[in-house]
This record gives C-alpha cells, sequence and structure tokens, in this order.
C-alpha cells in the first residue's frame, strides 16, 4: 500500500477533492479548520469500508464520486479502518481473535463441529415434525420453555434418555405442534368458553371410553393404535403370531394386522361418532369460526381424538416432543454419546485455556499503563470463553477512590459516576482491541483517524499520541490522522507520528478542496520572518510578536510595546510613525536582526496599507502573513473611520489610554450614529474578526489559520470600499 489516490466529487461537501498519498513513512496528518472538509472526508471513507452509498446530502440530485485506489486498483473496504472522534456504541468485532493459542481453539472446534453436526440433522427432523420450519422458529428455545432445560441438559438427562431407550414410539408423534400452540390457538384455548365445552366433551368421552370392550382410560387410541403399528413394523403378523383381545369375558384372537387394525378403528368410531359426545364437540366447533383459527378447526376434525389433551396443555407439550424424539431416536441418543464423550476433552481444554496469556490480555495491560491516571483499571474475566468459543471479553471496571476498590460488571454503571472524558477513554479501549487483532493477523490497513484526541484532557490527550506512535511504527498499516486542533498537529509532527513533509493543511476555496504542505508548525516569526523583514508582508506580519516579546520582558508602559501598539490600533499619533520608528523598536528587542534599510521614511500606514492591496492578489494558500496583514489594514481603517466621525472630542482625548479601544470605539459609534444600521454591521463584523489575528502571540496563532483567506480579503475590501473617510 505505497500509494493511495483518492478522488472525491460532491461527498458530504466537498466540491472536489483530488489528492496522491506516498506513504514512504506511513502517516499522514492533516490540519483541517472547522467546515473545510474533516468530518466529510471521514465519512466518505466510512461509507466506502462499510459499502455504503456516499451523497452529497444539501444537493443529492449530485453526481457523486468516490475513487479510493492503491496503486492504480480499488482499495478493498476491509483495508480501511475509520476510527471516529467518539462513538459510545462502537466494540471491536476482532475482540474475540486476539487468540494466544490457535490450536486449542481448534481441537475445541473439532469436538463442537462433530457435535453441531449431528445436532443440526436432529433440530432438521425436529423441525419438520413440529411445523416449526420458519428462520425464527428455534427449536432450542421451545425445549427450554416447555422443559426448563437447555438444548444439551435435556440431551444428557438421565431420565429423559431412559424415555427415549425403552419406547421405539409414542402418541402424538404425528401431532403438528405448530397448528396447537400459535398465539391465536393458545389465546383461544386459555378463554372460559373452551374451557368449559372441553369439560362437558371430556367426561362424556371418558364415559364412552369406559364402555368399550378394549379401550380404556389408560389404554385409548393413542396407546392401541401405537401397538398395531409396531407389531406391523416388527412383522409380528407375518412370523405367524396372532393376538387375543379381552373384552372381560371371552378374548377373540386376530391374526393379521388388517383384522386388528378394523377392531380397533370399529372401537374409536364408536367413541367418536357417538351422537352426544358429537354434539358437544358442536359446541366447540362453534366457538372455531375465526378465520385466525380455521387451519386448527381443520385440524381438529381429523384429529378430534387430541381433544382430551387440550385440558393440560403444558403436558400435551411435553408428550408431543418426548414422542418427536423417540421418533428421532438414533440421531438423539448419537448426539447423547458425542455431547457426553466431548465434555472430558473440553475440559481439559478450558483448564488449558484458563492458564494461557492473550493478545486481547497485553490490550487491557497496554490501557491499564497509558491511562493510568483514570479513577478506573480492567481486568478480563472469562478467558476460556474467549479463547475457545470466540466470545467477546467480559470486562470487569475496578473504580478507585484512593481508600477502596468496587468492582462494576456493568459498564453501563460505571458510565453513571465518570466525567466525559473518562467515558471516551473507554471508547478508546475498544479502538485498542480493533487495532491490536489487525496487528496481529498482519492486516493491511488504512487508518483514517478523526480527531480521535479532541475533548480530551492533556492527560489523555498525550496518552493518544503515544498511541498513535506506536500504530505509526507497525507494519502493514497507514494513517491519515486529520485534526482541526493546530496544536495537536505541530505536537503530532514533533513526535515523529508524521514527518514534516507529509503533514497537510487543507484549503478550502469556492471549487475544491486542496492539501497542501503543511507551515508554519514552528512558530513563524522565529523560524522564518525576522531573516526576511525585506518582505513587506512578513516585517508587517512580524509586528504582533515582537510586541509580544516587549510586554513580555518590559512590561506594558514600555515605549517599544506603546510604540508598537499604535500600529495595530489607530492612536494619535499613528498616521506619523514611520518605518524608522518601527526599525528601532525591533532591534530593541531583538539581537542580530536584519532589518530593512530603504524606505525608513515612508509612513507605516501607508506601508500597511498598500502591502494589504498587494494580499488582494496573491495566490491560494495558507497565507498566514496575508491574514495578519489583512487583519491590522481592516482594524485601522475601521478605527480611523470611527475617530474621524465621533464628535465627543473629550472622549476621543481618553481614548488613547483605555483598553479594548476598537470595543469602546464601536459602542461610542452606535450611540452617535445608531441611524447608520450598515456601517455599524460591518463595523461588528471587523470586532468579531481580527481581534486575535492582530493580537496574536508566539504560539496561539491557530484562530487565524482557521480562517479561509477569502473571508479577510473580503472584509478588507468592504472596509475600504464603504467606511470611507471624509475629508
Amino acid at each position: 500500500m505505497k500509494k493511495i489516490k483518492i478522488n472525491f466529487k460532491y461527498c458530504y461537501g466537498i466540491k472536489k477533492l483530488e489528492k496522491e498519498f506516498d506513504f514512504s513513512n506511513r502517516t499522514f496528518t492533516i490540519y483541517a479548520p472547522n467546515g473545510s472538509m474533516k468530518t466529510s472526508f471521514a465519512k466518505t471513507f466510512y461509507d466506502y469500508a462499510n459499502d455504503r452509498e456516499t451523497t452529497d446530502l444539501a444537493f443529492p440530485e449530485r453526481k457523486t464520486v468516490r475513487e479510493i485506489l492503491v496503486d492504480g486498483k480499488e482499495i478493498s473496504p476491509e483495508n480501511i479502518f475509520v476510527i471516529e472522534p467518539y462513538n459510545a456504541d462502537y466494540q471491536s468485532e476482532k475482540i474475540s481473535t486476539l487468540l494466544a493459542n490457535k490450536e486449542l481453539k481448534s481441537d475445541y472446534e473439532a469436538i463442537h463441529k462433530d457435535i453441531d453436526k449431528t445436532k443440526i440433522a436432529l433440530i432438521k427432523k425436529l423441525k419438520q415434525l413440529s411445523g416449526l420450519t420458519g428462520r425464527k422458529d428455534n427449536i432450542e428455545d421451545v425445549i427450554k420453555d416447555i422443559f426448563g432445560k437447555s438444548f444439551f441438559d435435556f440431551v444428557i438427562d438421565n431420565e429423559i434418555e431412559k424415555v427415549i431407550l425403552n419406547n421405539d414410539s409414542l402418541p402424538f408423534h404425528d401431532v403438528q405442534y405448530q397448528i396447537i400452540f400459535n398465539d391465536k390457538v393458545i389465546a383461544f384455548l386459555n378463554t372460559k368458553d373452551f374451557k368449559t365445552s372441553i369439560k362437558d366433551y371430556i367426561e362424556k368421552y371418558h364415559e364412552l371410553i369406559e364402555q368399550s370392550p378394549y379401550l380404556k382410560r389408560e389404554f385409548n387410541f393413542y396407546h392401541a393404535e401405537n401397538i398395531q403399528k409396531q407389531l406391523a413394523t416388527n412383522n409380528f403378523f407375518k412370523a405367524g403370531h396372532s393376538v387375543n383381545l379381552f373384552d372381560g369375558k371371552t378374548k377373540s384372537e386376530y391374526s393379521s394386522e388388517e383384522e386388528l387394525k378394523e377392531i380397533l378403528e370399529s372401537e374409536k368410531k364408536k367413541v367418536l361418532n357417538n351422537e352426544e359426545l358429537q354434539k358437544s364437540f358442536e359446541e366447540i366447533n362453534k366457538k372455531l369460526t375465526n378465520a385466525e383459527l380455521r387451519t386448527f378447526r381443520d385440524y381438529l376434525l381429523e384429529n378430534k381424538d387430541i381433544l382430551p389433551e387440550l385440558v393440560n396443555l403444558e403436558e400435551f407439550k411435553k408428550k408431543i416432543w418426548l414422542a418427536y424424539f423417540v421418533n428421532q431416536k438414533e440421531l438423539f441418543l448419537e448426539l447423547a454419546k458425542k455431547y457426553k464423550s466431548g465434555q472430558v476433552k473440553i475440559k481439559e481444554l478450558i483448564e488449558q485455556a484458563k492458564k494461557e496469556e492473550t493478545a486481547w490480555e497485553n490490550v487491557v495491560s497496554i490501557f491499564n499503563t497509558r491511562f493510568s491516571h483514570l479513577p478506573f483499571y480492567l481486568k478480563i474475566k472469562n478467558k476460556d470463553d474467549v479463547i475457545l468459543k470466540g466470545e467477546v471479553p467480559t470486562v470487569e471496571f475496578v473504580f478507585r477512590d484512593g481508600e477502596s476498590e468496587k468492582v462494576f460488571k456493568d459498564k453501563g454503571e460505571l458510565l453513571k459516576i465518570l466525567s466525559t472524558g473518562e467515558k471516551r477513554a473507554l471508547y478508546i479501549l475498544n479502538i485498542i482491541f480493533e487495532v491490536e487483532a489487525r496487528k496481529k493477523e498482519e492486516y493491511e490497513t488504512l487508518f483514517i483517524i478523526d480527531d480521535i484526541a479532541d475533548s480530551f484532557d492533556y492527560k489523555n490527550k498525550y496518552a493518544i499520541i503515544e498511541y498513535l506512535k506506536y500504530m505509526s511504527d507497525t507494519d502493514n498499516f497507514y494513517m491519515i490522522i486529520l485534526t482541526h486542533n493546530f496544536d495537536f498537529f505541530r505536537t503530532v509532527q514533533s513526535r515523529g507520528i508524521s514527518s514534516y513533509d507529509q503533514c497537510l493543511i487543507a484549503i478550502k476555496n469556492d471549487s475544491e478542496i486542496k492539501l497542501e504542505q503543511a507551515q508554519y508548525l514552528k512558530n513563524p516569526f522565529i523560524k522564518d520572518w525576522k531573516k526576511n523583514l525585506t518582505d513587506a508582508k512578513k516585517l508587517i506580519a512580524s509586528i504582533p510578536f515582537v510586541r509580544n516579546i516587549a510586554e513580555y520582558t518590559q512590561g506594558q508602559n514600555n515605549d517599544d510595546y506603546l510604540l508598537l501598539t499604535s500600529v495595530l490600533h489607530y492612536k494619535n499619533n499613528t498616521k506619523d510613525l514611520k518605518v524608522r520608528d518601527i526599525k528601532q523598536a525591533f532591534e530593541n528587542n531583538i539581537q542580530g536582526i536584519a532589518f530593512p534599510s530603504e524606505n525608513l521614511d515612508a509612513k507605516i500606514l501607508d506601508l500597511i496599507f498598500n502591502t494589504a492591496d498587494d494580499c488582494l492578489t496573491a495566490d491560494e494558500g495558507i497565507n498566514l502573513e496575508n491574514k495578519i496583514v489583512l487583519s491590522i489594514a481592516i482594524r485601522l481603517k475601521a478605527e480611523q473611520f470611527m475617530k474621524s466621525k465621533i464628535t465627543d472630542e473629550q472622549f476621543l482625548s481618553d481614548l488613547d489610554n483605555t483598553l479594548n479601544q476598537t470595543w469602546n470605539l464601536l459602542k461610542k459609534y452606535e450611540e452617535e450614529f445608531n441611524n447608520e444600521k450598515d456601517n455599524i454591521e460591518i463595523l461588528k463584523r471587523v470586532n468579531l474578526i481580527t481581534p486575535e489575528n492582530i493580537h496574536i502571540n508566539s504560539f496561539m496563532y491557530e484562530p487565524i489559520l482557521d480562517m479561509g483567506d477569502w473571508e479577510l480579503r473580503d472584509l478588507y475590501k468592504t472596509v475600504k470600499e464603504k467606511l470611507k473617510i471624509e475629508n
């Protein structure tokens, strides 16, 4: 993954962005001022990685282009991982892949693979017998609901196994469970009307059964039919045997399957076709007029002999499912045997797994070490399940307050007592899991890291920076780090995470976004400007820095500080100041400086305004010095205009000795000229935009970098055109 070329058009507000990243040093860092492209850039990569469509939300009709090419070919989505600033719900899907001993997992899976093969075959048959064939029908849940045991606990239950072993067939194995035990039918069977009707039916039914010469309560149709079928299946009659039925007085011999079946069917019809019993059944049938119960009604018409079982539904469920399992006796016993024998080996594997050191334990160690200042630390519990079953580790959070500790097994409970920053640190834990899993798998990955340290305190921020350094040194890892925090941007470069030539700044104009080589990562005045004061832009942009030096070393009453303040604000002496005066202030505060000797008698105001005019036609770019020059020029013209208009001489006389000169001028101007709405709006824009840009110090020049060059150019032109000084 040496070179990645991107081509984005109309992607969440990105009109156009084309860039080839040469990952010779594996990590790029992009400083993106607010509103330029950072979130849109990350979202576009996130869509690609998750096979989602990317659009322009404001103008969805525009045709989106989203190309991400590696060495000329489309990158695989799996090779991209986007780290969001914060996602409280994120959990790495790769946690369970961080295993130390693949052989243990392989042995465990081999045992379960053999068990699962038989289990799947059995469940398939059970679904067919029960009619529970839908994707949402879970046989294991049904067994647990009916017998109160998990599927495998049911399979290895000794009492259940005896029933299966001692029977070749049980009544009701051909009953369709789904037809009877669905929500609509169950609701009907539990109604008072049905329970009354079924009571009458059962009483008559039992009365008739007792009158039968061969049938009794304990030996009903199902039992008789079951015996008849078993004899036929086992070739009883073909072997020359016969059956004697005793009616209480005499025995009758039946020597064929057909004869026995005929006499049993005859007895069944005598009971079920009884006029009084039929009448009782009709009372039940009348209540089954609802269309949703039609299937059940039709089933009852063909299987009236199940009606007595509907008195006790829970017992009937058990009878049906035991009959199903007996019907699949061979598969059931095979599964029980495999599961029992497998448990011995699995127990050995579990004991061995508990002794293993795993990579995810290393993740917890990384987190606890790097975030040791947090009020909690982590412990992992279910090591054997993670290694053998591929389950997600169970993390315990141990909260400490200096005196005692408390274990939180539920992350939600811990979150209630943590600060926002501490909560965000837990998100980082899941990111570390994902990163370490990809490292273990030697998985080539392009990480798009979207302001991961945003809103963290300094301790957490530097812990994250150190982890980014660790990632940048990892083979197969490539990173594009996005940030709108210039201090973070500089720190990433200074820690060697990104080389200087792979630190970029996003420049946005009306048609596209360009990613340019970073500048100003180090103090521009120290690094460049003081050596190139022949450049008028750099000379003027240096004035705030020199003023800071005078302030820090000699205080605000120092003559040089006051002089340079008169360049940044329109004071009584500003119009008379010459370049020579500035030269003296520079040389007083900076040793060995090469101040230009030309045009020393030029007015400083003329130099500032002429240079600001030149800035209007400069090439697009970061243009820090241009922005400072424009900001100074804007402020001076605005203050000059207000001073020329305000009529309160005493106010103007006292103004030089007050703080916040621009704000005080604006307030006074509004009092005298409250009808000049357009001018007031322009002056408010000046006061809003320029303060941080003019009073820039040696370190904090991020606000002006965030500002678009065009915004200051537009404001300067407006001030020139609208705020004209009357002669």
